[in-house]
């Protein structure tokens, strides 16, 4: 019954946020969007500084301004923990001012959530280590140590109990039992995790990590975004055939021109004009698909790309996405370390350049 409750309490969140951007720009808030930040603690800071939205690197001072990070905050980088810290506490400075921030659900994100660690960096690790560390890491061993030492006894009969523990140990770094915990479905983290909306409006644009396919977009935004929440509170079994859908908003890739090197399925023609009426939107914002040469417009300014590969994990360029009032500028911060701001062309609500 209380998981029940939790359930419906999350859904009727998921569906109001989906119901507020329209008037939100309507009221031709700022919106400040940026991309896949993979642990990058420094390229955030950066970012949050130029994009006025915490100019002191601490609170927020963007006043009414929307700020939609697009996912994949973890994974390649050590400091996946301090930013959603730092983002969580702004998302409650935000909302006191009158603005908000929105964190979108990555594909990292959920494979957090189901236990596929193989991009967890180490320092993501070690942000969870405490004095009791040892102690929880010891615990976790004599709880599993059955298990383990009778499934390594299947194919190696004479192995001892000493050799597993070691190769256990050598395999489970202080502060990955605690990073676990977190990011399981009900964890703290996993429960954050569920929580962020897969697909996100604000008046005409529609924000979302990797794409919306032709098959993603005969549900409405709320629907799919209650759709992943539930699966989030899941265990792997219900979850890993939701977010590893390709064509699912998380991993789709085929709203992109040109990438066949990383295995785009090549979009129906004119896939984006339909998917983009079908859900009642004039352009997409995506990341998840790197492009270290800048933010950029394609499809006659229907798709703006913003993942430019922040983190030092890809070497590419700080940047950040501003509209305000319908016009569009990339923020990007060059070689020499300045910010440089390039209006990009737009596109009408018919699909046509402003």
């Amino acid at each position: 019954m209380r998981g029940l409750l939790a359930s419906v309490r999350r859904l009727v969140a998921i569906l109001l946020l989906a119901s507020m951007p329209a008037i939100a720009m309507a009221e031709e808030q700022r919106v400040v969007a940026v991309g896949d930040l993979h642990g990058d603690y420094g390229a955030w800071l950066e970012i949050a500084r130029a994009s006025g939205a915490s100019t002191d690197g601490k609170h927020w001072t963007g006043g009414r301004t929307v700020l939609v990070q697009m996912g994949d905050i973890v994974d390649r980088g050590p400091d996946s923990l301090k930013i959603i810290r730092h983002l969580q506490t702004l998302d409650k400075e935000a909302a006191m001012a009158g603005g908000r921030v929105v964190v979108l659900l990555g594909n990292h994100e959920a494979m957090n959530v189901i236990g596929d660690l193989r991009y967890v960096d180490p320092g993501e690790y070690a942000a969870f280590v405490t004095r009791k560390s040892e102690r929880t890491r010891k615990k976790a061993w004599q709880a599993m140590a059955p298990t383990l030492v009778a499934r390594a006894r299947t194919t190696s009969p004479d192995i001892s109990e000493d050799a597993v523990r070691t190769a256990w140990m050598a395999a489970t770094p202080l502060g990955l039992v605690e990073h676990r915990h977190a990011w399981a479905p009900g964890g703290e983290l996993g429960k954050w995790a569920a929580d962020r909306p897969a697909i996100y409006r604000l008046g005409d644009t529609l924000f979302v990590h990797g794409g919306i396919s032709l098959e993603a977009s005969v549900d409405p935004i709320g629907r799919i975004n209650a759709r992943y929440g539930a699966a989030l509170e899941e265990g792997a079994q219900v979850v890993r055939p939701v977010f590893e859908d390709p064509l699912g908003p998380l991993w789709y890739r085929g709203n992109v021109a040109g990438a066949p090197d990383q295995g785009v399925r090549p979009a129906p023609d004119g896939e984006l004009a339909t998917v983009l009426a079908r859900l009642g939107a004039a352009r997409l914002v995506v990341g998840h698909t790197p492009n270290p040469n800048g933010i950029t417009e394609e499809q006659d300014g229907r798709l703006i790309r913003i993942d430019t590969g922040i983190s030092r994990a890809y070497g590419g360029p700080a940047s950040f996405l501003e509209v305000l009032g319908g016009q569009t500028w990339a923020h990007e911060r060059g070689k020499d370390g300045q910010w440089s701001r390039r209006a990009l062309q737009g596109v009408s609500k018919a699909g046509e350049r402003q």
